[in-house]
């Protein structure tokens, strides 16, 4: 390995370094999730700063350009939309300002570098309304502040950059004192050591010469994947069934169809087996399962007559849609609960949630599809609201982003919007909606944690009340209490339960009766939501 000591940072030398960062940060991105305040199965805190600069490298990989203002103007734009998460929309912002320190600049040594830091600090902190210290700006904004003092005295970039990093470790190691929160989960900002794993990228690949380069192959992203490519499909027929019988083999099956078909899915045990297969000779398919036992729920789906009828349908809705006073697009996770909006009146739909944030361009995408005087943006998480306040700065159109936190609020929020009132007064019933509906969760930890002094162990079912840990146990039905108990109150007239694709009707309808004798002064609902995850979503107003 060389050791270059670059003085001066040109155009592909900025380049080489983002798409290093971008590198080291997916190969250590579960590591940042794992930093997930609270033991829930969502953390995605490393993942949405990946996706981020993962759409920066595609924007920079675009052009032939090499000066330094372009490549630092492509990352901008490319983290912008790609944004996802608070984490992703707070990185974006970084870039933008690192951009805007570097505007004409052709070569960056040491103080360029520094202010081109600072600027992405003070750019982050004027996007987020109320700075939190303790999180990925304390580290950026410590680091570039150390940046200025020490620049003059740099000899090269390389070095520089070194020094800021340890000084970037030195800050995060510090945020578990700065947030209570961080120090009773026992871990560090994980925006912080994603912002620190970049900057590792890019340290390497000035002192090497060498990208770093991805462990795995990055699987494409939930926007590119969802895009149905059947003019390309090899394999037309989307063929699902089971196999009944005894002493079957999923495995041994598998390579039997392996040749005739991609898409295989094959689990199962010696007595049922599920089978899902794309092929273009489904009878092939289902002849050789015959051979093992008896087949049931058969289904076939001709995948390229699917998207045919999606296109026209597609055309005719944008051929006939008029312009009205308000649309509405919602972010949802489960069937359930994307139907639950769809039948409220929302236009468009983003599947996301806890699991997986939509980008900055998502949104912007469902907004363009969407033809009205208005448009209501319902983000139902708080970790999409800043995603969505950079669409509305990003779109020409009149944008308004009600902050719903929770499924629960968006619902009663969109149940609150009036379309003949106007949109200030339409704000005002949304903001009283929310103010009224409280929220509770239902999931499971997935690591030993310690929380306001409860020990938690891996597997333990979990409730959350308006964002805090507030129940822990063995048994579903205790956490389920002991969160309805604190969010039941003598004002309450309302239960809703949305239960998740892990649980059955039969268990979901026998928590409603429960809640009906518990809770005789409240009305009881109970509907499919579909969410991952989460066993149960919990509603009381």
């Amino acid at each position: 390995m060389s050791d270059l000591h670059i003085e001066l940072i040109q155009g592909l030398h900025l380049k080489n370094m983002i798409i290093s960062g971008a590198n080291n940060l997916e190969n250590n991105k579960n590591l940042v999730n794992s930093l997930n305040v609270f033991p829930v199965p969502d953390g995605d805190t490393g993942t949405n700063m990946s996706l981020t600069m993962n759409s920066a490298v595609r924007e920079i990989n675009k052009s032939k350009d090499l000066g330094v203002d372009v490549i630092a103007d492509l990352a901008a734009n490319g983290s912008l939309m790609g944004a996802r998460g608070n984490s992703g929309v707070i990185l974006s912002q970084i870039f933008r300002g690192f951009a805007k320190a570097l505007k004409n600049v052709k070569k960056i040594d040491a103080s360029a570098l520094a202010d081109a830091l600072m600027e992405g600090s003070n750019t982050a902190y004027k996007a987020v309304m109320k700075p939190t210290e303790g999180t990925i700006l304390t580290v950026i904004r410590e680091s570039a502040e150390f940046g200025i003092k020490i620049a003059k005295s740099s000899s090269n970039a390389t070095d520089f950059l070194d020094k800021v990093i340890d000084k970037a470790n030195e800050t995060l190691s510090r945020t578990p004192d700065m947030l209570p929160i961080l120090k009773q989960a026992g871990v560090v900002d994980a925006g912080g050591k994603g912002l620190i794993f970049i900057l590792k990228g890019m340290h390497q690949y000035l002192v090497s010469g060498s990208i770093i380069q991805l462990s795995e192959v990055i699987e494409e992203e939930v926007e590119e994947a969802a895009k149905p490519i059947y003019e390309d499909i090899v394999f037309g027929y989307c063929t699902e069934f089971f196999i009944k019988g005894k002493g079957l083999e999923p495995e041994e099956f598998k390579k039997k169809i392996v040749d005739i078909g991609d898409s295989i899915v094959v689990v199962g045990d010696e007595n049922l087996i599920k089978v899902h297969v794309h092929t273009n000779n489904p009878g092939v398919i289902i002849e050789k399962a015959l051979q093992l036992g008896y087949l049931s729920k058969i289904k076939i789906d001709n995948m390229r007559e699917q998207h045919e009828e999606l296109l026209l349908s597609e055309e005719d809705k944008l051929e006939n849609r008029e312009s009205k006073l308000y649309g509405v697009v919602a972010v949802a996770m489960g069937s359930g609960i994307s139907r639950i909006f769809k039948d409220l009146g929302a236009d468009e739909i983003i599947e996301g949630g806890q699991t997986m944030n939509p980008s900055t361009e998502d949104i912007l995408r469902s907004v363009d599809k969407i033809e009205a005087e208005n448009i209501i943006i319902f983000p139902n998480n708080s970790n999409i609201i800043l995603a969505a306040n950079q669409a509305k700065s990003l779109s020409e159109k009149n944008i308004i982003v009600a902050s719903t936190k929770s499924i629960p609020q968006g619902i009663g929020a969109l149940m609150a919007l009036d379309q003949d009132k106007s949109p200030s007064d339409n704000e005002k019933k949304i903001s009283k909606a929310i103010g009224e509906v409280k929220t509770g969760l239902i999931t499971y930890a997935v690591r030993n944690s310690n929380f306001d002094g409860v020990d938690i162990e891996e597997g333990n079912f979990l409730g959350i009340v308006e964002g805090k840990i507030n129940a822990v146990g063995e048994e579903i039905s205790e956490v389920i209490n002991k969160v309805m108990d604190d969010m039941v109150d003598e004002d309450s007239s309302l239960i809703t339960l949305y239960y998740g694709s892990d649980i059955e009707q039969e268990e979901a309808t026998k928590l409603e009766n429960d809640m009906r004798e518990r809770y005789p002064d409240c009305d009881v609902e109970i509907h499919y939501g579909g969410q991952p995850l989460y066993y149960y979503i919990l509603s009381v107003e």
